[in-house]
């Protein structure tokens, strides 16, 4: 295998993994607080003892979270030379603020863990907000730094050099908000459904109701708010993208003849050889609509671009296809949890649960599809229009060595995280 393939499937192994561990580390101790809170409220014990089983989770992907992270700042300097040599001036900031956050939380999970029955209970509450405030922030700083990728800027580029540096312009580019925005709420999406379906399983197997109850309409209504808001992130998204990186647009939708009036394909199969989709379905302008406002807008086909600077088309448009229609789907559960408010006796039945329950991976399946169509749509550019990713790759041979350790490292932290999830749940139906 060469060097460059090798160094781009680690990092793409290494990123699919980590990306889970960080969203539910992000994610997981807002759930606790809000139960922690109930508690301080009502005093009921469901309440502590699901904030002491979540706290658990909270410590266990905290450390998976840190090691993942870690090996991931490695691979950086290992894989990508080239690219570190000249972008670690400019995007060192928001990772150094990033390496700032994470001390903040581990100070604050560290108080949280051993305050009980020692602290005041409203301080020790308040360190599990500070663990949830700073674990976002931690999120939208490494997303400030890969925005930068997409839209490069804070520095001067002439003659392959970068000169006037300007860190904060840097950080604060083109596309960070709304990259740090529709990862957040991706986060929530992902997180809250998988953990809401974990408990709607246990509920729908009958194993301590009134605990799961709680844990799941908690965990379901972060979910369901940030799965409604996502499709006006995702449209914001798609504007920047239809302005910055309309080779990356192009991908998307597969469209590869430059026209006005652009209709949105719905599914299809690329066939990257006649350059054309077939067995899609078709929505007027609306492609036009989306991305410029304008149903009659140009949109630029990949036919108006070199074909050395466009990214796989096939893989970026079944990835952006699968990630839209998952997250549609989730905002419609969404909607349907909403609307159990109303109709109580939809809970009643077990069909109620179970749908739930076959939500629990899509939202993360969901947000593996957008990484994909955010790193390969960006291809061959490892920073938009000024680095190929070729040329910043290292020269040095056995990468696909350090792949396959990589590897077995992730796998194994796979599995013992859900060993230990496991038996968090085991333990908490014993207790009833």
């Amino acid at each position: 295998m060469e060097n460059l393939e090798a160094a781009r499937l680690q990092m793409a192994l290494t990123l699919i993994f980590h990306i889970v561990f960080a969203c539910i580390g992000m994610v997981m101790p807002f759930f606790m607080v809000i139960s922690h809170y109930k508690w301080l409220k009502t005093k009921d014990e469901i309440y502590l003892k699901l904030t002491k089983a979540w706290q658990k989770g909270v410590a266990i992907f905290f450390v998976t979270g840190a090691v993942s992270g870690t090996a991931l700042s490695f691979e950086l300097g290992l894989l990508w030379p080239g690219f570190m040599e000249h972008a670690g001036p400019i995007i060192g900031m928001p990772f150094s603020l990033e390496g700032a956050a994470f001390f903040v939380e581990a100070i604050a999970l560290g108080f949280y863990l051993y305050g009980w029955n020692k602290l005041p209970e409203k301080f020790h509450w308040f360190t599990g907000v500070i663990i949830g405030i700073s674990g976002v922030l931690s999120g939208i700083l490494v997303v400030a730094a890969n925005s930068w990728m997409n839209a490069p800027s804070g520095f001067d580029y002439k003659d392959g050099v970068f000169s006037n540096i300007d860190p904060i312009k840097a950080m604060l580019n083109e596309a960070w908000f709304t990259q740090a925005l529709h990862m957040t709420l991706a986060a929530f999406v992902a997180t809250g459904f998988a953990v809401a379906g974990i408990h709607a399983y246990q509920i729908y197997k009958g194993r301590n109701k009134p605990l799961h109850k709680k844990a799941f309409h908690i965990a379901i209504s972060f979910a369901a708010v940030a799965a409604i808001l996502q499709p006006i992130s995702g449209d914001l998204s798609a504007k920047d993208i239809a302005e910055r990186q309309p080779a990356k647009l192009a991908a998307l939708e597969a469209h590869y003849e430059t026209k006005k009036g652009v209709p949105l394909y719905i599914g299809g199969i690329v066939d990257e050889e006649k350059r054309e989709v077939n067995y899609k379905i078709e929505i007027p302008n609306a492609l036009s609509f989306l991305a410029f406002g304008d149903f009659d807008a140009e949109v630029k086909g990949l036919n108006d671009f070199p074909i050395e600077d466009q990214p796989p088309v096939a893989i970026v448009h079944y990835a952006f296809q699968i990630m839209v229609g998952i997250g549609t789907l989730l905002a419609l559960a969404g909607l349907l949890y909403f609307l159990s408010a109303k109709w109580k006796h939809w809970r009643v039945k077990k069909r109620f649960w179970l749908f739930f329950t076959l939500l629990t991976p899509l939202g993360f399946i969901a947000l593996e599809a957008g990484w994909i169509v955010t790193e390969v749509g960006r291809q061959p550019w490892i920073i938009h229009n000024v680095m190929r990713t070729k040329d910043a790759v290292t020269p040095m041979p056995g990468i696909f060595y350090s792949l396959i350790t990589y590897s077995f490292i992730y796998v194994l932290l796979t599995f013992v995280v859900s060993w230990l999830m496991i038996r968090q749940i085991n333990a908490l139906n014993n207790e009833e």
